[in-house]
């Protein structure tokens, strides 16, 4: 074990991992095939612990490499649109897809705020919007303002985990990784469940002001065949 610490120190501690962090987050924000979450949090903890990597310098990494990956996500949307790519036209991405691109059309700027705390609805929500041209300038500091939170949010996680285990730098990685898987799950819940409480108030609204209208009417601009009013998953 304290051969593990050491090994883990030391590594945390090489200027190379700037760069290589600054690619995993990048790829994570249009692919999410790679845990930003995790790898923030826990290289947090480890910081708090031995002084490396430097915090600082972590999360100009995170977000720089996050708003990239958002911004590459917007534009592969805008160029290619939504079922270029296999995985695409799966039926949970294409779910994901319409839910986003519902919730754009009623509330962009909340929503692209909060699905960066949400790893698929991020995604799902950078590419519909340049699929669905929303305007780029918008999207550009919408999305700073939610990366630098969630920056502030995985760093602060990774710090208050880390102080449980002070003489294990690998158990404090363990407990703090751990605990931001937890702390996620409830999140991502945690915001959908609002996002489904804004819809019904939106229904209900509608309801209001069109009695006449067919409660059951189909949003219009959304992906044929789908569900657009609620999430995947």
């Amino acid at each position: 074990m304290e051969f593990l610490n050491q090994m883990l120190e030391h590594a945390a501690g090489q200027p190379w991992i700037y760069p290589v962090l600054l690619v995993f987050f990048f790829i994570d924000g249009f692919a999410t095939i790679l845990p930003s979450e995790t790898a923030i949090v826990g290289l947090s903890a480890l910081s708090l612990h031995s002084g490396e990597p430097n915090l600082w310098i972590l999360g100009a990494t995170a977000l720089v490499g996050a708003m990239a990956g958002d911004n590459m996500a917007y534009m592969l949307g805008r160029k290619i649109g939504l079922t270029r790519w296999k995985w695409m036209r799966r039926p949970k991405v294409q779910k994901m897809f319409a839910w986003a691109q519902y919730e754009l059309d009623k509330r962009g700027a909340v929503l692209i705020f909060t699905a960066r705390y949400i790893p698929w609805g991020r995604v799902a929500v950078n590419y519909v919007a340049g699929q669905t041209g929303f305007r780029h300038r918008t999207f550009f500091w919408l999305d700073a303002f939610a990366c630098v939170t969630w920056v502030a949010y995985s760093i602060g996680i990774g710090l208050l985990a880390g102080q449980w285990v002070h003489n294990n730098p690998l158990l404090g990685v363990g407990i703090a990784v751990a605990f931001a898987v937890v702390l996620g799950i409830v999140v991502d819940h945690a915001l959908r469940w609002w996002h489904k409480y804004l819809e019904k108030k939106d229904a209900a609204r509608g309801a209001a002001l069109n009695p006449e209208a067919p409660s059951n009417e189909a949003p219009t601009n959304v992906i044929a065949g789908v569900d657009a009013s609620k999430p995947a998953g």
